[in-house]
């Protein structure tokens, strides 16, 4: 009974942060995506209109572009729409299978704990030294705090997935993603 409780608590507790981080990457990636739309049409408008272009409008895109490309990434690992080589995985036996996407599932969360932990010190380079934008002269490191952030809600997603792995016999690509046989 006992065992039981732990299990459902686990289930719930990794159910709570998937909704959560789930969340977070919608607003992130819709909002940056929005943004960039806002952005690139009034600096057209600017440009053909009125002669005259935003000249911070490529600088806003590009702090963009790096927002979304890391939070993306975490989210397509969470769909389970992350590249997967399964040319040889496919031939395989279900037991096989399911210890190598253990071993993928905790090998890749370990690696991006680990970016995202070097991460951190490369941002707190950046802010050590000011580096900053060249035409809003804004702090880049504020932009590129998302890469840590964005490597650490990855590796979430692959701990989620291995954790799935070891208390599930279905093979999960993620929380509530099980690999088609």
């Amino acid at each position: 009974m006992m065992d039981f409780l732990r299990y459902n608590n686990m289930k719930y507790l990794l159910q709570k942060i998937s909704c959560f981080t789930e969340q977070l990457e919608k607003i992130i990636i819709g909002g940056g995506i929005i943004l960039m739309m806002v952005n690139s049409t009034a600096n057209a408008i600017g440009r053909y209109v009125f002669n005259q272009s935003l000249f911070f409008s490529e600088e806003i895109n590009q702090f963009l572009i790096v927002w979304i490309s890391f939070i993306g990434f975490a989210y397509a690992i969470r769909k389970g729409r992350n590249i997967r080589m399964t040319a040889v995985y496919d031939s395989m036996s279900h037991k096989v299978k399911k210890r190598l996407t253990l071993i993928i599932a905790f090998t890749t969360a370990a690696l991006l704990f680990y970016l995202g932990y070097k991460a951190i010190y490369y941002v707190l380079e950046l802010k050590d030294i000011r580096r900053l934008s060249s035409a809003l002269q804004f702090p880049v490191y504020i932009v590129y705090s998302i890469i840590p952030i964005g490597l650490f809600m990855a590796a979430i997603q692959y701990s989620i997935s291995f954790i799935m792995n070891v208390t599930h016999k279905e093979i999960y690509v993620f929380y509530d993603v099980i690999e088609n046989k």
